[in-house]
């Protein structure tokens, strides 16, 4: 990234160009040794952008002041919103030792910089600087020298070869060092210095931000990417995309409120494939009357939850109830569901011509459903043991269910939370060691306990569906890597298990933001890094943050591969085929999936841009908009076979993207 010196400027000065100047800085450094700026503008500044910001405030070198007025800047800065914060390697060890503690309880991260005004130093002596930055705190390290030659030049530049990408921002000042601002970036500096205009440089031999800019995204990349970069991805006007409704509580929401009648008002509802699928469902049994067959169309997570439900609505012993589907569907099989019915006194037996081992559907359901106790694995997922939620509070009688290696959890969670507006009341008791009972990590969870009471009635509710993050997964991302976009529609304190993105971005350094009032939340570039992360409560991120692994500097590690293989597409195969095409090192084993990544910058001057061309989209949903978003970074455009297949969950995608994205 182009991170833009300002110095000189009023706090209203330096809102106005955060906010206005074209093109839009990515990035800004705030000399706060050389703006005239109080503790109080300070913080209204750091507080008042999505810019990722740097604070800076020098007393050595070229700056001014003592170490004390540099701290309480910086501190300030901190408490405030800083992104970063610069503290010379020559700043007193109390000092570094009170900002470090600072920028981890606020999560700033801090670079840690060497100055050398008056040459360049031999290469052990750059060396032994970069290892003390390191040593005192630096996340970053920078180093600037003054170069007289292309061979200082070319020293400095050395570095990189010791330091993991984005760990180190080295570079030469002076004209010879010019072209070692833009070079830092292609050996993987997280980001480079430019000055706002010629006159305005901080130091000999910075660029003009216009002309860096144009030199960098004019170079092999597509049309696509280099008006992401110029409009910064929102839409023109500033407004907000709206995100659609959670089709996870929409289908949910639908089946209960059959199971409770006709008085029921879900506001906030879209339409999709696999709600409206749910809403022809719920015309059929919502007098508690069962036909002999019911279509699910494509929704697994529909035939899962209608699975129990039929059995629960069953009266007679001989009743069975055909389930049939279509599409990918028909091809997933429903691991564990033969065996977990079965300690319910349902049975499943498949139709047409499958192995009874490995159910599929369609497939036939005879009842009743039986209350009582049961211990059962949730090693292939939370949506049966959703339908068992949502059916056993039907019966008489009372029913304990035990889930042991539980996955997806949040999903149980959602039902039960949807349950209760409509008077259903389940209890639960989650099980782990001391790490979980102290961080209530689900992924740490062992097992879960769910006491249902019988004889419940579902009353009709009225509540507003929230917006589906699953989607807004996609636009996040676009925004973290390509630009800034702005989001509407969606719940910070949602149990949706693909909220999680949020913390998968601030993991990776993304600027993200909400707004109190509105609740608006703005996800704007930044220097990204490589992470790890488990995704097996939420599957349905993979594609996507495979995506955003591509461009995060360094080697990423995603857990949850396995649960991959039995959604619409095998998708674990699909991310691993389309990242490979794309040029990007990826590789499995077992259950993690291992990404080499690198910045868009240095993809860039690289010449390793993610390959354009004709893909598949598996006919899979999720698969469609990850190579959407992916076709943003892409040398050339990316073709779709099958964008259709959006429709499944989300039929507006591709309006609601052109409205940022509108060439693509």
């Amino acid at each position: 990234m182009i991170c833009v010196t300002l110095q000189n400027r009023t706090a209203e000065e330096i809102l106005d160009l955060l906010e206005n100047a074209s093109p839009a800085i990515q990035m800004a450094e705030i000399r706060l040794d050389r703006c005239p700026l109080t503790e109080d503008e300070i913080e209204t500044v750091f507080s008042s952008s999505d810019t990722p910001l740097i604070a800076t405030c020098r007393v050595a070198g070229d700056g001014n002041g003592t170490w004390e007025e540099a701290e309480a800047k910086l501190q300030a800065a901190i408490e405030t919103g800083a992104a970063f914060v610069d503290l010379e390697l020559e700043a007193p060890k109390e000092v570094g030792k009170r900002l470090r503690r600072a920028c981890s309880e606020y999560g700033t991260r801090m670079i840690r910089s060497a100055h050398f005004f008056d040459g360049t130093p031999s290469l052990e002596d750059l060396r032994e600087t970069a290892d003390r930055c390191r040593k005192f705190g630096g996340e970053i390290i920078k180093i600037a020298v003054s170069a007289g030659s292309e061979e200082e030049v070319t020293r400095v530049l050395s570095l990189y070869d010791e330091y993991e990408e984005g760990r180190l921002v080295a570079f030469a000042m002076g004209e010879v060092g010019r072209s070692s601002r833009l070079e830092c970036l292609r050996l993987g500096s997280p980001f480079t210095y430019a000055a706002l205009t010629s006159e305005e440089a901080a130091a000999p031999g910075q660029w003009p931000y216009s002309e860096m800019t144009e030199a960098l995204y004019s170079r092999a990349f597509s049309r696509i990417g280099r008006e992401a970069q110029r409009d910064g991805g929102c839409p023109s006007n500033g407004a907000a995309l709206q995100m659609p409704s959670s089709k996870s509580f929409a289908q949910r929401a639908i089946i209960a409120a059959a199971l409770a009648g006709n008085d029921s008002t879900l506001d906030g509802y879209t339409p999709c494939e696999d709600s409206e699928n749910a809403r022809n469902v719920a015309e059929v049994i919502k007098n508690k009357t069962l036909p002999t067959q019911i279509h699910v169309g494509e929704s697994g997570l529909l035939t899962r939850l209608m699975i129990p439900i039929v059995a629960a609505l069953q009266n007679e012993k001989s009743k069975v109830v055909n389930i049939t589907g279509e599409g990918t569907l028909l091809n997933r099989p429903l691991k564990g569901a033969t065996e977990i019915m079965a300690k319910f006194g349902t049975l499943l037996r498949p139709l047409g011509e499958q192995a009874s081992s490995d159910i599929k559907v369609p497939l036939s359901v005879q009842g009743p459903l039986i209350p009582g106790k049961a211990d059962i694995s949730g090693k292939d997922g939370s949506q049966l043991i959703s339908g068992l939620l949502m059916s056993l509070p039907l019966l008489q009688g009372d029913s304990v269910i035990h889930v042991h290696d539980p996955k997806s959890i949040p999903y149980m969670f959602i039902t039960i939370d949807v349950l209760k507006k409509f008077g259903i009341r389940i209890g639960s008791e989650m099980e782990g060691d001391e790490e979980f009972m102290e961080t209530q990590d689900w992924s740490l969870c062992t097992g879960i306990t769910f006491k249902i009471k019988g004889g419940q009635t579902y009353h009709p509710a009225s509540f507003r569906i929230e917006g589906d993050w699953s989607a807004a997964a996609n636009f996040l991302v676009a925004g973290a890597v390509f630009g800034k976009v702005r989001l509407q529609g969606l719940d910070t304190t949602s149990l949706q298990a693909d909220i999680s993105i949020m913390d998968i971005l601030m993991d990776a350094g993304a600027s993200l933001s909400q707004e109190d009032e509105s609740g608006i939340i703005t996800t704007q570039r930044a220097p990204l890094r490589a992470f790890d992360t488990d995704l097996s409560n939420c599957p349905d991120l993979f594609p996507i943050v495979a995506i955003l692994t591509a461009f995060c500097s360094g080697t990423s590690h995603i857990l949850g591969f396995k649960r991959l293989a039995s959604k619409e597409s095998d998708r674990g195969k699909a991310i691993l085929e389309t990242l490979t095409k794309m040029g990007v090192s990826a590789y499995a084993e077992g259950d993690l999936l291992t990404v080499e990544g690198h910045s868009l910058e240095s993809r860039i001057l690289n010449g390793t841009l993610l390959k354009g061309g004709e893909y598949t989209s598996f006919h899979d949903h999720r698969m469609a908009m990850a190579l959407t978003v992916a076709s943003l970074g892409a040398d050339s455009p990316v073709i779709i076979d099958d964008t259709a297949c959006v429709a499944k969950s989300f039929p507006a995608f591709f309006d609601t993207w052109r409205q940022c994205f509108p060439s693509t």
